[in-house]
């Protein structure tokens, strides 16, 4: 029989602490046990039926590795748990909200270019056969207003929570957007839709101006240089127009103007607020009506109006109250769309997906009205045209590096 001595075995504590000294190349023997059975029998202070714990695994490692970064993690008993605050995006993740983000943006976009087309049309077939453009921009407020008080009546739309500072804030926009309404009803009533549009292509322009002279906002080189083919092209284009009206001319700039205010004035004022782009849009139609009804009554009167309205009437037939119920609806559906992407964009980008509607708005008028187009002036409004899509990739390519950038320094934090 074979006899065993305790000293043959090596204490728990002595083998966890021992560190074995292997040359080169490291490799670790694990230790040797005897039989278990026999060292039961003969020590029962040691068993090697209970678990053996290991407090690091370092040494075992046949590759010596670098030394990785700890990870300290905490942990706390059941009645003093608290959430672990960990913020970590998946980059696969992060990639499908951008994606679906963009398309919801783009679906946006095409639906407020389709129905802006429509309104354009319907717009200037009742300005020339009535042509009062400031009860015609009345009737477009009044009318979404009235669609909007019914969809919050019969609960098809929740009513926005508002207050005193809410209206206070959305004045400014209203003033704003009341001249801009008005000014681009008066210059289609003088102009061709396709000049007044492609006057207001130069809203990019404007924008930058007002964000850098008036809002301090500094702009890359290439930003500056992207306005100078839109400046041009609306130049050209209105020297080369056959119907050129100075009227209109003046009208579409002040439209552009009066519209970057109310972008720049309506980002700032759903900031912090708890009304959604649509309902936002309803009480800016509501506070521009209460604006522009005594001006309208006092620039045109009610006898110009009703004059003009039997006049068209007896022209066009019954089709003419179809015609300024159709400019109505879809100013008001268009315009609420715009806000619903507003909600979701900036003002300067806003601006780019307003100006990249008007080549649909000048080619479907062009066509529809046959309007005469020369040469030189199908050129500048080409240059204006891809002036503001070199301005859009501009924009987009400085939000990439931005994201690229950003995405980086979260990378960083996260590794650190």
């Amino acid at each position: 029989m074979m006899s065993l001595r305790a000293s043959s075995f090596m204490a728990p504590s002595d083998l966890l602490s021992r560190r074995c000294s292997v040359p080169k190349p490291q490799f670790f023997s694990l230790p040797s046990f005897q039989n278990s059975q026999q060292s039961e029998s003969t020590n029962s202070l040691y068993s090697l039926n209970k678990p053996l714990y290991i407090s690091s695994t370092k040494n075992l490692s046949l590759v010596p590795k670098k030394e990785k970064p700890l990870t300290e993690c905490k942990a706390y008993e059941a009645d003093q748990s608290r959430p672990l605050e960990i913020n970590i995006e998946l980059p696969d993740e992060q990639a499908r909200l951008e994606a679906a983000q963009r398309l919801k943006i783009g679906l946006y976009f095409a639906t407020w270019w389709a129905l802006n087309v429509v309104f354009n049309i319907y717009n200037k077939k009742v300005l020339n056969a009535f042509p009062y453009p400031w009860l015609t921009s009345t009737l477009s407020l009044a009318a979404g207003s009235l669609m909007m008080l019914i969809s919050w009546a019969t609960r098809l739309a929740d009513a926005p929570k508002t207050d005193l500072d809410f209206w206070k804030s959305l004045f400014p926009v209203a003033v704003a957007h009341t001249i801009g309404h008005v000014a681009a009803t008066v210059s289609m009533s003088k102009v061709a839709v396709s000049f007044t549009h492609i006057i207001k292509s130069g809203e990019p322009a404007f924008s930058v101006l007002v964000s850098r002279f008036l809002l301090g906002e500094a702009f890359p080189i290439p930003v500056y240089l992207s306005l100078i083919p839109i400046i041009g092209g609306c130049a050209l284009a209105a020297v080369t127009e056959l119907n050129f009206n100075m009227t209109g001319f003046m009208g579409a700039m002040i439209s552009n103007l009066a519209f970057v205010f109310r972008n720049i004035f309506s980002k700032k004022g759903m900031k912090g607020k708890s009304v959604s782009g649509m309902n936002y849009y309803a009480c800016l139609s509501m506070l521009s009506l209460l604006i522009l009804t005594p001006f309208a009554i006092a620039v045109e009167g009610p006898k110009m109006w009703m004059a003009g309205w039997d006049q068209a009437l007896s022209q066009i037939g019954p089709h003419f109250i179809w015609w300024v119920a159709a400019q109505s609806v879809f100013y008001h559906l268009y315009n609420q769309v715009s806000y619903m992407s507003l909600d979701q964009i900036s003002p300067l980008t806003f601006s780019v997906g307003n100006t990249m509607k008007r080549i649909s708005v000048i080619v479907s008028s062009i066509i529809i009205f046959h309007t005469p187009v020369q040469p030189i002036n199908a050129l500048g409004a080409a240059i204006a045209i891809l002036g503001t899509f070199l301005y859009s990739q501009v924009d987009i390519k400085l939000k990439c590096h931005v994201n690229h950038i950003l995405n980086f320094v979260k990378l960083l934090l996260l590794k650190s």
